[in-house]
C-alpha cells in the first residue's frame, strides 16, 4: 500500500469515497427501490416505516401485467421498431459516413457542415414537418411510420465519420491498386476496423427507440400499435382492469421496460467506452 506524502492526502482520500459512495447511493436506491417494490403485494407499498425489502414476495405483479394489460404486444411491437431502426440507421449513417470521409466530390465538406448544423435544431421544431410528410405518406398507425423517421442520425454520421478518418489512407490505397471497388472497402475494410464505433452507435440507437414516447405517442393511433413506453403511459386508462394506481404493478412495468436496455449496455459498455475514445482520435 501507498503511503500518502502528506497528513492530509488520507483524510481527503477518505472523504472523496464517501462522496462517491453517496453519490452511487442516490443513484443505484431508486432502482433498487423501484424493482422491491415491484414485487410486494398491492396496497403494501406505502406501509409506514417505508420497507425496502418485501416481507413475502409476490410475482403476481409480472404475471397480471401481461393478462391484464396487452403488455405482450406492447413488447413484441418495440421489438420490432427498435431492431430494424438500429438495423436502419447503423447502415445508412455507416454509409453516409463513408462517403463525406473518403469520397471526394464538389461540396463535401460544405455539405456536412451544413447537414451537422442541424444538430443546434430541436426535435420539437421538426416535429410537425416530419408529421405531415407521414400523415401525407398514409404511415399513420403503421411500422413505417414508427421506423422510417428515426433511420437517420446526424450525430451517428459524424461519430462513424470521425472514426473513418481516423483509419490511415493506405489501407484505402493498398485496396484500390489490388482492384478494390468502393464497396468492398467499404464493406471488407472499414467497417471490421470501426466495430466499436457502430456498436456505440447501434447502442445510442437502441436506447433513443426503446425508450421513445413523443413519436409513438404521435404515430400510433390504436393500442395493437402501442410501445412499451406509450403502454406505461397508458397504464392506468385501462380502467376496466383496476380502478385505482396499482404502484407494484407500475413498477414492475417500469422494470420490463427498463431490463433490456440495462442489459444492452452491460453488454455492450466495452465497445461503447472503446468507440467514444477512438472516434474522438482526429477532427
Amino acid at each position: 500500500m501507498v503511503k500518502p506524502k502528506h497528513w492530509w492526502d488520507l483524510p481527503v482520500n477518505i472523504l472523496g469515497y464517501v462522496i462517491l459512495i453517496g453519490a452511487t447511493l442516490m443513484m443505484v436506491v431508486p432502482f433498487i427501490w423501484m424493482v422491491t417494490t415491484s414485487l410486494k403485494p398491492s396496497g403494501s407499498e406505502f406501509s409506514y416505516p417505508p420497507q425496502l425489502l418485501p416481507t413475502s414476495f409476490d410475482f403476481s405483479n409480472y404475471t397480471d401485467l401481461f393478462t391484464l394489460v396487452p403488455f405482450g404486444k406492447y413488447f413484441l411491437n418495440t421489438i420490432l421498431v427498435t431492431f430494424f431502426t438500429v438495423s436502419g440507421q447503423v447502415i445508412v449513417c455507416a454509409m453516409a459516413a463513408y462517403g463525406f470521409s473518403r469520397l471526394h466530390f464538389m461540396g463535401r465538406d460544405t455539405i456536412f457542415l451544413l447537414y451537422l448544423a442541424t444538430m443546434m435544431i430541436p426535435f420539437q421544431i421538426t416535429l410537425i414537418p416530419l408529421f405531415l410528410i407521414v400523415f401525407g405518406l398514409g404511415w399513420i398507425n403503421t411500422y413505417q411510420g414508427l421506423i422510417i423517421p428515426g433511420i437517420s442520425s446526424v450525430f451517428g454520421i459524424f461519430l462513424l465519420r470521425q472514426s473513418f478518418q481516423g483509419i490511415p489512407q493506405d489501407y484505402h490505397d493498398a485496396a484500390r491498386i489490388d482492384g478494390a471497388t468502393e464497396w468492398v472497402i467499404f464493406t471488407r475494410i472499414f467497417l471490421p476496423l470501426t466495430g466499436p464505433a457502430l456498436t456505440t452507435l447501434a447502442v445510442f440507437a437502441f436506447m433513443g427507440t426503446w425508450t421513445d414516447l413523443l413519436w409513438p405517442l404521435l404515430i400510433a393511433r390504436s393500442q395493437e400499435m402501442r410501445t412499451l413506453e406509450l403502454g406505461l403511459a397508458y397504464f392506468n386508462a385501462n380502467t376496466t382492469a383496476f380502478r385505482q394506481t396499482n404502484w407494484p404493478m407500475v413498477m414492475a412495468a417500469a422494470v420490463v421496460v427498463m431490463l433490456p436496455v440495462l442489459i444492452v449496455y452491460i453488454f455492450a459498455q466495452r465497445y461503447f467506452v472503446a468507440g467514444i475514445s477512438l472516434s474522438g482520435i482526429k477532427g
